[in-house]
């Protein structure tokens, strides 16, 4: 028993089934055969599971079974299971094609994914091309990330700490498609999930508007478009990014509008390589984040490649830099401008392009306000990230000796040398 197919679904079983010559390979049906077919799939099928009921990661999970038959050479079994996929997920374009194989693999050997017989040069040929191409190496993604699991207890390199206001984090490798959530626990980082997600259509290093690639660096949830107010091309919703951070904006990138979002209700997941410079993932997954991350509180990391190291091995260097960081509070509490104004770069800028002229105004201003008393850095957070700069994101809230509270502030260093110096701070609540 063969699954109907949902549009999206056609394109790839016409690749994969052309020797049956179904679906756009047929010729139109008028209207009443049309109903004549849906009664049939409806009363020989059952029905696909609520939304509601699509839990995140399940369809993967089970793509994987799915493959995992085929190698063990129980083909059979397979099918049942890639229909009943494809009834669940109706738009899963993966689960068609396994079923397009599955079935084709009664006649004739399957020698890879979507094994169609070439067909003369033609727009629909080149187009169902394409696709096969982008479900490949779609496909290929999915196994390669299951395959090689981050070892245990391991957590991306960019982590050194993480504020316990700071509940989740997200890193995204995007060399294999991939995006990981943690919660923060007290025990440190722990892996919760993890989803396959596309980035953009001419890769990632994002440099200006319009360049459809995704950027790299260490950015943080802004807030959370309510899905409502979106196009149903973005999904289950949207949660925009800081891009251009400062650091971006210190290298001259320009672009905004940067976001993680869902796709079109007809559409499962999109290729490795095909947003304008968003993260997309499918709208179980998107609607996992949703409810779980906060807005201003989340790092998001997206790298070209993750660097996975056990918590305790980057001990020395969050010691390191902390020394740094308390010896400008330690200036900056006994009110020496000259050795606070040491700590900043020469290009320093702040949220308002602050020169280091005029910030040196604010910081004298800060410390006679401090009137001797102690300044003290509480919920810290450092993200290292390492390009052809080595930079450090800090986040903290400052607070004087005996207040209850203080403005939580945002510094961005770089390492020039053998030294740290700040090139941007500010304010960010």
């Amino acid at each position: 028993m063969s699954v109907p197919l949902s549009a999206p679904g056609r394109l790839v079983a016409t690749a994969a089934l052309c020797l049956a010559g179904l679906l756009l390979a047929a010729p139109a049906m008028s209207q009443g055969d049309k109903e004549k077919k849906k009664r049939r799939a409806t009363a020989s099928a059952p029905q696909p599971v609520s939304v509601e009921a699509l839990r995140d990661g399940q369809a993967e999970a089970r793509l994987m079974a799915v493959y995992k038959l085929v190698a063990e050479g129980r083909g059979r079994e397979a099918l049942v299971q890639a229909e009943s996929l494809a009834r669940d997920y109706p738009n899963f374009q993966l689960a068609q094609l396994a079923v397009g194989d599955l079935l084709m693999s009664r006649t004739r050997p399957i020698r890879h994914l979507g094994d169609v017989a070439p067909e003369p040069d033609s727009a629909r040929s080149l187009q169902a091309a394409a696709t096969l191409t982008e479900l490949r190496t779609e496909s290929r993604q999915r196994v390669d990330a299951q395959r090689s699991r981050p070892p245990e207890n391991s957590v991306p390199a960019q982590f050194l700490e993480l504020s316990p206001r700071s509940r989740h984090a997200i890193a995204v490798d995007a060399s294999r498609s991939r995006l990981y959530l943690f919660e923060n626990t007290p025990k440190g980082l722990q892996l919760v999930a993890d989803y396959y997600a596309s980035v953009g259509k001419l890769g990632i290093e994002k440099e200006v508007e319009g360049d459809q690639r995704t950027p790299l660096g260490v950015y943080f949830i802004t807030s959370r478009l309510d899905p409502a107010t979106l196009k149903d091309f973005y999904g289950a919703g949207a949660l925009p990014i800081n891009y251009p951070n400062p650091l971006d904006q210190s290298r001259g990138k320009t672009g905004s509008g940067i976001w993680l979002h869902g796709t079109p209700p007809d559409q499962f997941a999109r290729a490795p390589l095909a947003t304008d410079g968003c993260l997309v993932l499918a709208n179980p997954d998107l609607e996992r984040i949703l409810r779980t991350v906060e807005p201003r509180s989340t790092p998001v990391v997206i790298a070209r490649q993750l660097q996975w190291v056990l918590p305790h091995s980057v001990a020395a260097e969050r010691k390191s830099f902390e020394a740094v960081l308390n010896a400008w509070r330690t200036a900056k509490t006994e009110g020496d401008m000259k050795r606070l104004l040491s700590f900043y770069a020469p290009d320093f800028q702040s949220y308002r392009k602050k020169p280091l002229e005029e910030w040196a105004q604010v910081l004298q201003a800060e410390t006679r306000a401090l009137k001797g008393r102690e300044l003290q850095l509480k919920d810290k957070s450092y993200l290292r990230w390492t390009d052809s700069a080595d930079t450090m994101v800090v986040t903290f809230g400052e607070v004087a000796e005996g207040a209850r509270t203080g403005p939580t502030k945002r510094q961005y260093w770089t390492r020039r040398g053998p030294h740290w110096q700040i090139f941007f701070e500010g304010v960010i609540g």
